[in-house]
C-alpha cells in the first residue's frame, strides 16, 4: 500500500511543478527598451532634440529657419468647371512643432491650418533640376493631425519656365512637371504619381496617371512617400520606406506615352454578307418521337403519405387569446372587432389543414424541343474595321527625361485642417534621401507610435489586451485551444511551440494515475491488514454485549461497540488504534 501511496505523489508533484510553470509564465512581464522614454504623470514624454541635417541636395527642405523667405502662399482664385464658382486659396500657412505626437523636440513644419479650404504655397529651387539620364527622387512626410477623411496631401514639382513661375498666382492652372503624393476622399484613397508628358508632334501636354496605385496609409503619425524614378524608365513608390508600387513609365499609365503605331479606318465599314454567328441550329435534325413536350416538370409524389401527426381539422393561424378588445371600440363606427391572427401553436411540430401530396422533379420531363448547334460554314469571325497607319504616332523611350523642375509647391482642397508636410527632398541620390529617412522620420515614427500607444491603449475586448488580463484559468484555455489547433497541422511542432500545455497535461495523467493508484490501494490493501481487519471483525461478532471482556481489560482494550456497522477500513483503524494503547499500557506497567 506505501508503494501506490507513493505513486499518487509522484502524480500530484507532477501537477504541481506544471502549474508553477505556468503561473511563473503569466507574471513574466515584456521588458521594453524605452521604459525610461515613456509618458508618465509626473513626466513628460522625452524626446529626441531636432538636428539639421548636413545632407546636400538640389532641394532640401527642413522648415528650420527663414521659411517665409523662400516660400509663398498664393494669392489666386480658383474657377470649378463644374458650376463656374470662383474659390481663392485662402487656406492659412504655419510653420510650427506638431500639436499631436510630436516626434522631435524643437521640430518644425510646414501646417495647413483651415479646414475646408483651398490652399497653395510655393517655393523655388535653388537650382533647377534637370533629370536628363539621371535618377530621380522625390520624398517627404505627411503627418494628418486630426486625421483626413477627405483632402489631397499631394506635391507638385513645377515646370521651370522662360517666364519664371509667379508664386503668387500659383494655382490647379500653373504648369508642373509630376505630381506625387497622398490623395483620400470616400472611395478614393490612394498615392498618386502623375506625370505631364508633351507630345513631339503637337506640342500638347497630357497627363500620364499611374494605373493600380498604392494605399496612401496616412494617419496621426508621420508618414513617408518616396518616389524613385530610374534612367531605364523604371520607377518605384514606397511609403514608409516599404514598396507599395513598382513598374515602367511605358506600361503602367493611362493613357500610355506612346500612341498605337496603327488605328482603326473611321470610314470602313462592315458588309451586309458578314457571318459572325460562329454556331447555328441542324437543319437537318429533326424532333425524337417519343419527344413529349407536354410533359410537366414536377409531377404529384404518388409514394408520399399523410404524416401520423398531420392535423387536418386545426387551421394554420388562430385568432389571439390574449387580445383585448380596446376600450374605445365603438361597434357601430368601427365595425364588429375581430382579434388579429396569431401562428397556430399546435402546429410548431407538425402540419395542420388539408394535407397535400408534394410535387416531384418529372423524371420524363425533357421540355420544349430544340435543334442542336453546328460549327456555321459560313463564319467569318468578329468584323473589325481594318487598319491604317497613324498619322499622330511618335515614339519616345525615354519619358523619364522630364521637363524641367523649377519649384515645388502643394495645391490642395482638405476637410481637415493641420495637415503637416516636412522634410522635403528633391534631388538623384536614393541614399541621401534613405539617409535623411534614418535621421528624421525613423526617430519620430518610433516616439509617435508609443506616445499613441500610451494615448490610445488597447480595448479589453481585443486579443493583446485580453492576454494581459486573463486569469490563469483562461490562460490555460486559451493556450489548449491554439495548442489542438497547431496538433491538427503537425504534433511535434505543436508540443514545441506550446510547452506549458504540454507540461499542464503531463501533471493531469500524473495526478490521474497517481488518484487512481491511491483509490485501488484504499479498496485493496495490503495482505497482512486484510488479515487483520477480517480478525477484528471476527472479535465483533462474537461480542453480545457492551461489557469488556476479560481479555479486554488484561490488555486494556477500549470498549468496542458490537452494533456498529464499519467498513473494513475504519474496522482495521480500530484494531490498530488498539495495538497502539495496548502498547503504550505495557510501557507504562513496566
Amino acid at each position: 500500500m506505501a508503494r501506490t501511496f507513493t505513486l499518487g505523489l509522484v502524480g500530484l508533484i507532477a501537477l504541481s511543478s506544471a502549474l508553477s510553470m505556468v503561473h511563473g509564465h503569466e507574471e513574466q512581464k515584456p521588458f521594453t527598451a524605452n521604459s525610461d522614454k515613456l509618458a508618465t504623470d509626473d513626466a513628460a514624454f522625452q524626446l529626441t532634440e531636432f538636428k539639421a541635417t548636413s545632407i546636400k541636395a538640389p532641394f532640401l527642405e527642413q522648415f528650420a529657419t527663414n521659411w517665409s523667405d523662400r516660400w509663398t502662399a498664393s494669392e489666386a482664385t480658383k474657377e470649378s468647371n463644374a458650376e463656374g464658382e470662383v474659390f481663392s486659396y485662402v487656406g492659412q500657412w504655419s510653420v510650427e512643432e506638431p500639436s499631436v505626437y510630436p516626434g522631435l523636440k524643437n521640430d518644425l513644419g510646414l501646417v495647413a491650418k483651415s479646414p475646408a479650404t483651398h490652399h497653395a504655397i510655393s517655393a523655388s529651387l535653388p537650382e533647377v533640376v534637370n533629370n536628363k539620364d539621371k535618377t530621380l527622387v522625390v520624398q517627404y512626410e505627411v503627418k494628418a493631425q486630426d486625421g483626413l477623411e477627405c483632402g489631397g496631401a499631394y506635391m507638385k514639382l513645377l515646370t521651370e519656365s522662360p517666364q519664371g513661375i509667379k508664386f503668387k498666382e500659383f494655382s490647379n492652372d500653373t504648369p508642373y512637371t509630376i505630381m506625387f503624393g497622398p490623395d483620400k476622399c470616400g472611395e478614393t484613397d490612394k498615392v498618386h504619381f502623375i506625370f505631364r508628358h508633351k507630345n513631339p508632334i503637337t506640342g500638347v501636354h497630357e497627363e500620364k496617371h499611374l494605373q493600380s496605385a498604392p494605399l496612401s496609409k496616412l494617419s496621426k503619425r508621420t508618414t513617408l512617400y518616396t518616389l524613385i524614378v530610374n534612367p531605364d524608365q523604371t520607377f518605384e513608390i514606397k511609403v514608409n520606406g516599404e514598396s507599395a508600387a513598382s513598374g515602367s513609365l511605358l506600361e503602367n499609365f493611362q493613357p500610355p506615352v506612346n500612341p498605337a503605331k496603327e488605328i482603326d479606318d473611321t470610314s470602313d465599314s462592315k458588309p451586309a454578307n458578314w457571318v459572325e454567328e460562329a454556331r447555328i441550329p441542324d437543319a437537318k435534325a429533326t424532333k425524337p418521337e417519343n419527344w413529349d413536350e407536354d410533359a410537366p416538370a414536377t409531377i404529384l409524389d404518388e409514394k408520399a403519405t399523410k404524416p401520423a401527426d398531420w392535423l387536418e381539422d386545426e387551421t394554420a393561424e388562430i385568432p389571439d387569446p390574449e387580445a383585448l378588445k380596446p376600450e374605445d371600440w365603438d361597434d357601430e363606427e368601427d365595425g364588429d372587432w375581430v382579434p388579429v391572427s396569431v401562428p397556430n401553436p399546435k402546429c410548431e411540430s407538425n402540419g395542420c389543414g388539408p394535407w397535400v401530396r408534394p410535387r416531384i422533379s418529372n423524371p420524363a420531363y425533357k421540355g420544349k424541343w430544340s435543334a442542336p448547334l453546328i460549327d456555321n460554314p459560313d463564319y467569318k469571325g468578329i468584323w473589325a474595321p481594318r487598319k491604317i497607319p497613324n498619322p499622330g504616332f511618335f515614339e519616345d523611350l525615354s519619358p523619364a527625361n522630364f521637363e524641367k523642375i523649377g519649384a515645388v509647391g502643394f495645391e490642395i482642397w482638405t476637410m481637415q485642417k493641420n495637415i503637416l508636410f516636412d522634410n522635403i527632398y528633391i534631388g538623384h541620390s536614393i541614399a541621401d534621401a534613405q539617409s535623411l529617412a534614418a535621421e528624421t522620420w525613423e526617430i519620430k515614427y518610433q516616439a509617435e507610435k508609443e506616445q499613441e500607444e500610451l494615448a490610445n491603449p488597447t480595448p479589453k475586448s481585443e486579443d493583446k489586451a485580453s492576454k494581459d488580463d486573463e486569469s490563469l484559468v483562461q490562460f490555460m484555455m486559451r493556450q489548449s485551444r491554439e495548442f489542438i489547433a497547431a496538433a491538427r497541422v503537425d504534433p511535434m511542432q505543436a508540443m514545441t511551440a506550446y510547452p506549458l500545455v504540454v507540461s499542464a497535461l503531463a501533471g493531469i495523467v500524473g495526478v490521474s494515475f497517481g488518484l487512481m493508484l491511491i483509490i485501488l490501494g484504499l479498496m485493496h490493501g495490503d495482505p497482512e491488514s486484510k488479515k487483520a481487519s477480517a480478525a477484528a471483525a471476527a472479535a465483533v461478532k462474537a461480542k453480545k454485549t457492551d461489557a469488556a471482556t476479560a481479555d479486554d481489560k488484561d490488555e486494556g482494550f477500549s470498549k468496542v461497540d458490537a452494533d456498529e456497522e464499519a467498513d473494513d477500513e475504519f474496522k482495521e483503524e480500530a484494531v490498530v488504534r488498539k495495538r497502539a494503547t495496548a502498547a503504550a499500557t505495557s510501557t507504562s506497567d513496566k
